[in-house]
């Protein structure tokens, strides 16, 4: 019996890691899509209520109306030649997080990006661009 009760809270618990990993990746890729097309109406869809922004170093809150314009004048300045991620994971708190390469004629940027869940959708809570 404990033998079957073991085996089946495993399964639960594979199925619920499985969900969360995928719903993750699904965020993280249109993110990424909207980064590479210069999409701030697009990015603007998965900021949460107020988003942090820094741009080499020039880190200020905005509300998702405001960083929606932020980024459309990032975009304009440094329109993206490519962008990909290179890694993404999560905090031992369970907060995910991707680090990426936003490339530009005017240079290239890493990119990290903090999503948090905000009433069981993920949410863009924190965006760093950091001149290389």
């Amino acid at each position: 019996m404990k033998r079957i009760l073991s085996q089946a809270l495993l399964f639960v618990w594979l199925i619920v890691s499985s969900v969360a990993a995928q719903a993750q990746s699904d965020a993280f890729g249109s993110v990424s899509s909207a980064l590479r097309n210069a999409s701030s109406r697009e990015l603007s869809q998965y900021f949460g209520a107020t988003v942090e922004i820094s741009i080499d170093g020039d880190r200020q809150s905005y509300s998702a109306t405001q960083a929606e314009f932020v980024m459309k004048d990032f975009f304009s300045k440094t329109s993206p030649a490519n962008f990909e991620i290179v890694h993404q994971g999560a905090s031992p708190g369970g907060i995910p997080y991707a680090v990426g390469k936003y490339k530009s004629k005017a240079g290239s940027y890493r990119v990290f990006v903090k999503m948090k869940s905000t009433n069981g959708a993920l949410r863009i809570d924190n965006m760093e661009f950091t001149k290389e």
